[in-house]
């Protein structure tokens, strides 16, 4: 016999045998399981970020333009849509930044601002319990203004600070800047 060669000194018994695919089987059904498990929670995450970007956006109130409704802070889901009724609080896209306003206007609607900050909608005085302080704030454009075809006029709620569909900057914007509307809120501070 080479010198190389190890002989064992026993066989193993048969319940080792079996101990031992036993342990192998194991290890397999849960490399299984673990893989699975995960595979299961990436495409769970697949398409809950799918959801959220195409129908559901989620995004984070930044300022104080819109308190006492929004705060800064909360967490807001959004519903993916162009259409938007008098009232509704929106988020648009403007300038790579996303603002928070509510609408006051639909297309062909004359807005009009007073001195004392009331606003009327086609010669209807706005009833509007959302905001605390009525001004008629920083206004670079003149009223009454007639809403531009196929766009919405906005305001922020903090009517002396907002920068909104008042200044020349945002002025109306369009269908194609609206992100969505709001939905409801996740988390308040």
């Amino acid at each position: 016999m080479s010198a190389n060669k190890r002989v064992p000194d026993s066989m193993p018994s048969m319940e080792q045998i079996e101990a031992e695919l036993k342990n192998i089987n194991y290890k397999k059904k849960f490399v299984s399981t673990l893989l699975s498990t995960v595979s299961i929670l990436i495409v769970v995450a697949a398409v809950a970020v799918l959801v959220s970007t195409l129908f559901f956006p989620v995004v984070q109130v930044a300022g104080n333009s819109m308190e006492p409704s929004l705060k800064e802070g909360e967490l807001l889901v959004l519903i993916k849509s162009d259409k938007v009724k008098y009232g509704e609080l929106c988020c648009v896209s403007w300038q790579n930044k996303s603002l928070m306003k509510r609408v006051i206007g639909l297309s062909g609607d004359m807005i009009d601002i007073d001195g004392s900050g009331n606003v009327f909608v086609n010669g209807e005085l706005l009833d509007e319990p959302y905001v605390e302080e009525k001004a008629r704030g920083k206004c670079e454009i003149e009223f009454p203004y007639q809403v531009p075809e196929d766009k919405i006029f906005i305001l922020g709620d903090q009517r002396e600070s907002s920068v909104d569909s008042r200044s020349s900057a945002i002025g109306c914007v369009g269908k194609d800047q609206i992100v969505g509307r709001v939905l409801f809120k996740v988390w308040s501070k």
